[in-house]
């Protein structure tokens, strides 16, 4: 069997017209979804994007793979231990690369993922590998090409994993001005506001508004499409737009890889899956562009899978689901067996059969830009996130926060305070779930304290004392003092 994966960075969930969205940005996509099973309810177990492809790749969490950031010993793999021979490695042994070649498939990747986060591990079990070499700053025309090319060469034969890895609606904001301005007539979604924006720029914390490139200075004029501050109701429909745009130019471009299936003859004999590494927060919790914390709009991804002779009719999964578990249900359904050191649960007689069956409830992980883990429930029929964080990574965030996402998508309501049995109930599961983690681990290291045990997340450690001198120069000395009051050993 064929296998397309059109892995694109940082899409969120609900900027898809299959998932809701009122404005017009993936056509393709969309009319891929009519003929498909669409995912709603699935999440990364770690964020962002390094911990969250190891842990697809591996089929396990990053407690029991040891990735949880993007830098210091937690943004790399556990040791193998010293039985493991010259040529082989848990990810070659037991990946889920590993396991598509034992099914004799030929696998490729085109993407420069393995290079822009020194992710060696990630090409374990790979045949192919196509590094378009701009560390992830490339556009879908860099990307797609040379997919065209592979599937000019290898898509007739009858067995092939293609990964096709593009990055357009990641910051910075970079499409090409020739693309036009597709969404300038479109009004914002409605949950934008004066009121929320002003909030928002009265606020603190990397990739708020008066900071969306943090500390690491301007951007615009490289990249006209994205503001160096969103200080306006202006600058918001500029932002929302330019993100709008990448996933529509990433949509473009992934509707010439349909086409080419189809001149090949091989499209009914394909299976196309559509996801991501994450979704975005586009002013959630006060982060405008990035994907900084264990919340359900960074963890919970779109999956979109077309499988011949299964999916003609096209449905809907609603079912919590981590993203290695689809990893394990394809192992499945092609006839291999998901190897036993995964935490990656199939569910592919479900799938055949058509019907939902997913998960009890889900552990989240961020450990790049805050220490946090989020527990995904359902009690008495609604849909809970519960945030507990460890760092916050100087974002507004409190130790422990909760969120009703039925009438709360956008996170404006923190029920912490009214619900303390939700919150217990969130707590008791979190515990439980630390208890088996550990009690399967072949270590006896959390990933997410060795972060905390090395000064917090990577992209926020050493950097307080600049960030109070900002503060206090634009305004915001009592968000300073605040910081330096829970952060003393910081300042």
């Amino acid at each position: 069997m064929r296998l397309l994966y059109i892995d694109i960075d940082s899409l969120r969930l609900d900027h898809l017209g299959c998932y809701g969205y009122l404005r017009n940005t993936s056509p393709n996509i969309d009319q891929l979804a009519q003929e498909s099973v669409c995912f709603t309810n699935v999440y990364v177990s770690d964020a962002p994007c390094l911990p969250s492809r190891t842990a697809l790749w591996s089929g396990r969490t990053g407690f029991h793979n040891g990735v949880v950031s993007h830098g210091g010993v937690a943004a790399q793999p556990f040791p193998p231990g010293p039985n493991v021979g010259d040529r082989a490695n848990v990810f070659t042994v037991s990946g889920w690369m590993g396991a598509l070649t034992d099914l004799g498939m030929k696998t490729a990747t085109v993407s420069p993922f393995g290079q822009r986060h020194a992710a060696w591990h990630w090409h374990a079990g790979f045949n192919e590998i196509y590094n378009t070499g701009q560390y992830g700053d490339e556009l879908a025309d860099d990307i797609v090409p040379v997919a065209l090319d592979w599937l000019e060469r290898n898509g007739r034969h009858p067995d092939w994993f293609l990964h096709v890895n593009l990055w357009d609606p990641h910051t910075p904001y970079r499409t090409p001005a020739s693309f036009g301005h597709p969404f300038a007539e479109d009004p914002l979604p409605d949950w934008f506001t004066e009121e929320m924006w002003q909030r928002a720029w009265n606020g603190y914390g990397p990739h708020s508004p008066q900071e969306p490139n943090w500390l690491w200075g301007k951007v615009n004029d490289r990249f006209p499409r994205q503001p160096d501050a969103i200080d306006s109701m202006d600058a918001v429909r500029q932002w929302v737009d330019s993100y709008d745009t990448g996933i529509r130019y990433a949509d473009a471009w992934l509707g010439k890889l349909i086409d080419r299936l189809k001149a090949l003859g091989i499209y009914d004999e394909t299976i196309i899956v559509v996801s991501a590494d994450h979704g975005e927060n586009l002013g959630e919790l006060n982060v405008w562009g990035d994907h900084q914390t264990a919340d359900h709009l960074t963890c919970n991804i779109p999956l979109i899978i077309r499988y011949p002779s299964l999916t003609e009719n096209g449905r809907v999964d609603t079912a919590l689901h981590y993203h290695f578990d689809w990893a394990a249900t394809m192992i499945e359904l092609l006839g291999g067996t998901v190897p036993g050191n995964w935490d990656g649960i199939s569910f592919a007689a479900a799938f055949r059969a058509g019907k939902q069956e997913g998960r009890e409830f889900l552990v989240t992980s961020q450990g790049a830009w805050a220490c946090q883990r989020g527990v995904r429930f359902v009690l008495d029929d609604t849909d809970y996130l519960c945030l507990r964080t460890y760092h916050d990574g100087f974002k507004e965030l409190e130790p422990i926060m909760l969120f009703n996402l039925n009438e709360d998508h956008h996170l404006q309501n923190d029920l912490a305070a009214e619900k303390p049995g939700v919150v217990a109930q969130a707590m008791s599961l979190l515990e439980s779930w630390t208890t088996d983690q550990m009690l399967t681990s072949q270590t006896n290291v959390d990933p997410l304290m060795t972060v905390l045990r090395e000064g917090g997340p990577f992209y926020t450690r050493g950097q307080l004392p600049r960030y109070i001198e900002r503060l206090n120069a634009t305004g915001r000395a009592h968000h300073a003092q605040h910081l330096a009051q829970i952060h003393p050993d910081e300042v």
